[in-house]
Parts: C-alpha cells; sequence; structure tokens
C-alpha cells in the first residue's frame, strides 16, 4: 500500500507539473501575440517558440541554481551567523572601532548607534 500511494502521489505531482507549464505556455503565447505584433510590429509565435522563448529566458535570467542550494534569505541568514561569530571575538574597544570605519567607509546610517541621553549631554557641554 505505501509504494502504491507513493506512485500515485508522483502521477498526481507529474500531472500537475505539465498543467501548469501548459498553462504558463499558453498564457505566455497569448500575450505575446497580443502585444507584440501590434506594439513593435514582430511577429507571432507558435507553442513550440513560446517554450523555446521561457526556456531562454529561464537561462539568462534565472540562472541554474545547481550548485548552491537555498534563496537568498538563507545565504544572507549565512553571513549574519559569520559576522557574529567574528565580532563576538572583538572587545567592545574593538567592535565600536570597526563600526566607526564601517561607518566612514560606507556612510550607511544604518550602522548608527542612537545616542543615549548622558552621551548627547557630554556632546553639548564641550564647547567647539
Amino acid at each position: 500500500m505505501d509504494r502504491k500511494f507513493w506512485l500515485l502521489r508522483g502521477l498526481r505531482f507529474v500531472l500537475f507539473a505539465a498543467l501548469f507549464v501548459t498553462a504558463a505556455l499558453f498564457v505566455t503565447q497569448y500575450l505575446w501575440n497580443w502585444l507584440v505584433p501590434e506594439l513593435f510590429n514582430g511577429p507571432a509565435i507558435s507553442l513550440g517558440q513560446t517554450l523555446g522563448l521561457l526556456v531562454l529566458s529561464r537561462i539568462l535570467f534565472g540562472g541554474f541554481r545547481g550548485g548552491r542550494p537555498g534563496g537568498w534569505a538563507q545565504r544572507r541568514k549565512a553571513w549574519q551567523q559569520r559576522m557574529a561569530g567574528r565580532m563576538e571575538h572583538l572587545s567592545p574597544d574593538e567592535r565600536e572601532k570597526f563600526r566607526q570605519q564601517m561607518q566612514t567607509r560606507c556612510g550607511m546610517g544604518w550602522m548608527r548607534r542612537p545616542e543615549t541621553a548622558a552621551t548627547a549631554e557630554t556632546t553639548a557641554r564641550q564647547p567647539a
């Protein structure tokens, strides 16, 4: 029974994938044949040409993700963890020095720490 369940589940996946690809092909072909000939005096395309167009756009704009699993959010999280690991080995003075260097190099306002009331008072009292 377990084998039959997985077989049916696999067949259902293949069926829905084929339906999705077919719907995407027809929608793309319809939009191309509706817009391009009228706007740009371009040719109307067939279903096979539409498939080629979608594959070409995937190659040019989508890339191949075989070598790097996961999306940008996972890579961003991994980078944040690496930076946190590096920063925990620094002393508080070294951390502040690093933040100041990054602020001068990048000029990012989001890296600035909010001033506390004590530091704001001491900077206000110092003569210019």
